[in-house]
């Protein structure tokens, strides 16, 4: 056995400092923070990569940019929407109400736009796809860890 488990097995003898910090109840674990982190920057990444390459107009390609960034902010905004009202925190009606039809929009933006793409091969269609719905999970998932985390460090 090593010096280090002998010290943890002989509580008797003096406390051993933790190398590990704790986490307050409810924060999330910092591995999930960073996964979270990278799965958003994967997503917009490779959507922008993607982006930057096609051979579509730059009016295309600024239609799909634009729907990039809607569907970021409205996922967000939805996220805390629906949180705030869970936590009793006053939300009224016609934010909450805007911030379903935001997201419902950009969705449904992006799909008719990917639909009637006449110069975009299906592959491509799929992988627009997969980034924007990666990115629009990620961006809420991050929205949820940074609250998680600030309601965590409130209780202290």
């Amino acid at each position: 056995m090593s010096n280090e488990n002998e010290i943890l097995l002989d509580k008797g003898k003096e406390e051993v400092p933790k190398i590990k910090t704790e986490r307050k109840e409810g924060e999330p674990t910092p591995a999930f923070k960073g996964a979270s982190w990278v799965a958003l920057l994967i997503g917009v990444a490779a959507y922008l990569i993607g982006l930057f390459n096609a051979t579509m107009q730059l009016n295309e390609k600024g239609y799909y940019f634009a729907i990039l960034i809607f569907g970021l902010y409205s996922a967000v905004s939805l996220q805390k929407a629906v949180r705030d009202k869970d936590e009793g925190i006053p939300v009224t009606s016609i934010y909450y109400g805007i911030s379903w039809i935001a997201l419902i929009v950009s969705i449904s933006l992006m799909g008719i736009g990917l639909y009637n793409a006449e110069s975009i091969i299906l592959s491509e269609k799929g992988f627009y796809a997969m980034a924007f719905a990666l990115s629009l999970f990620a961006a809420i998932t991050i929205q949820k860890n940074i609250r998680d985390t600030q309601r965590a460090r409130e209780r202290d």
